[in-house]
């Protein structure tokens, strides 16, 4: 046993699910991938200035992906300190990365448990087995100012996607709004911008499980009779991939509205899907990946999947709204959906929530609408609420974690339930209501599906149309859309619940 001073790492208490019960101590032989988060080498530095975002995006200055490893990466005498704590530990470095501030180690449970003072046990939930722990994570005193998360000791899942199929349901409001849409019927509804097809853009997609088939891709886009085909790829993070399940009501329907929502909008544009485990250490390294690929350069990323702000570690919320920080300060576009189960987003206790993700105060929160439409024009479009009946309603609401941002202080957002909280979701909305949902194609099925995942690609691939047609990305884009939103610039959703 090391003799090592430890001292706990603040924010990564964890408690097990409701509903869990506890089965034994895991294997100590299991193998487990530990993802370490590194503080950066500018401190406590804001990585860009309060006023940066206010800016117009002509006079705005990006940082390129390797100006910003260099000025707010890793510093690699941080990754040298844990590439020894992990030899003292007899642990393996799998992956070091000085721009994602990551250093990913390897070992069995018996050297995680030593190395991080925990004890790692088996769950059995309704949902499935999980590893997972309780209470906090210990780290070496002499790292404390280097390690700012652990991640991956608990594998429990922590996303879900926020997609919904049509149901069957026959009556009034099934025949009066029961229609569906291309994405580029939508696309032409909201008066997206034409003669612009996205070229020179890339577009990211995070994933935390399913796959897509080429296949069913080729066929769809045959449907829709694009003049050209998009480019789908996708980058393997950890352990995830590219894995349809043959299920087009499980993740693979996620996956395939993703890629067809975004990609039927801006076909010029390159799609590249991140596949990643659906753990906290798999959504933040699939985050990160995306945001810092130097090779494919993504201008926008879309991520459809998220949780209630109870159900995240502080550790967990924090990094990965740094990981958004950083993106906007290299020009990138993150867009989240708000989730489908309307103020409570579905929390066991019943109380309000907001989804996270979407409550970062870094990234575009996208939300969702009942749309109705005549004659190809848009008769009335409303907050999508059925949870009466079962089918969902946008998720939305007062962050308990994140403070009201300066630019939301004229938006009359609720009061907070604590004192940190008040930042408001979502900024932005699209048509979401299953009803009035989207043509898609998932596993060889045709069908129609909504939820708040399809506005995620909407809005992504709008700002890639943006950001081809000014010649420059957009970036963090929300202090202009609030400035501008009583100028005409954006239809308010004002009726709906």
């Amino acid at each position: 046993m090391s003799s090592t001073p430890k001292t706990t790492l603040v924010g990564s208490e964890r408690a097990p699910l409701e509903g869990a019960r506890e089965i034994g101590p895991a294997n100590p032989k299991e193998m487990v991938d530990v993802t370490i988060r590194l503080h950066s080498r500018a401190g406590k530095k804001p990585i860009v200035s309060a006023d940066a975002f206010t800016k117009p995006i002509a006079k705005r200055k990006i940082m390129s992906r390797q100006e910003f490893e260099q000025s707010h990466g890793a510093d690699p005498e941080s990754i040298a300190k844990v590439e020894a704590f992990a030899r003292e530990h007899k642990l393996n470095v799998k992956e070091k990365s000085a721009a994602r501030r990551t250093v990913i180690l390897s070992g069995p449970v018996a050297a995680m448990n030593e190395a991080f003072g925990v004890q790692l046990k088996e769950y059995q939930h309704p949902n499935g087995k999980y590893r997972g722990r309780t209470g906090a994570v210990q780290i070496p005193t002499e790292l404390q100012d280097v390690i700012e998360g652990v991640f991956g000791l608990d594998n429990r899942p922590q996303a879900k996607p926020h997609f919904r199929r049509r149901q069957g349901r026959a009556g009034a409001r099934a025949q009066a709004a029961g229609v569906s849409f291309t994405p580029t019927q939508v696309a032409e509804l909201y008066s997206y911008p034409t003669g612009v097809d996205g070229s020179g853009e890339c577009i990211a997609l995070i994933e935390l499980g399913g796959g897509y088939n080429p296949t069913d891709l080729s066929n769809y886009w045959s449907q829709l009779n694009l003049s050209e085909t998009p480019t789908v790829s996708a980058v393997s993070v950890g352990n995830g991939s590219n894995n349809p399940t043959g299920d087009p009501n499980g993740p693979d329907g996620e996956v395939m509205l993703d890629i067809e929502v975004s990609g039927s909008i801006a076909p010029g544009a390159k799609i590249v899907a991140y596949f990643a485990d659906n753990t906290d250490a798999g959504f933040l390294n699939a985050i990160t990946t995306a945001v810092h690929d130097s090779t494919n350069n993504p201008s926008v990323v879309s991520i459809s999947w998220g949780g209630p702000e109870s159900s995240w570690t502080q550790q967990a919320m924090a990094s990965m709204d740094e990981a958004f920080q950083a993106a906007g300060a290299m020009g990138v576009t993150v867009c989240v959906a708000s989730g489908d189960n309307g103020s409570t987003d579905g929390s066991s206790d019943g109380s309000n929530q907001v989804d996270f993700p979407a409550s970062s105060p870094n990234v575009l929160g996208c939300g969702g609408t009942t749309l109705q439409v005549s004659n190809g024009h848009i008769t009335s479009e409303t907050a999508w609420n059925e949870l009466a009946n079962n089918e969902g309603a946008t998720g939305g609401g007062v962050s308990n974690v994140f403070g009201l941002p300066s630019w939301q202080s004229g938006s009359n957002v609720p009061a907070p339930a604590t004192s940190n909280g008040g930042r408001g979701v979502p900024d932005v909305c699209g048509d979401a209501d299953p009803t009035t949902g989207y043509v898609t194609l998932v596993d060889g099925q045709s069908g129609v599906i909504g939820g708040t995942s399809a506005v995620a690609p909407l809005w992504a691939g709008l700002i890639a149309l943006i950001n081809q047609s000014i010649g420059k990305p957009v970036g963090f884009i929300n202090p202009l859309l609030y400035q501008n939103a009583t100028a005409g610039e954006v239809n308010d959703i004002t009726t709906g619940n």
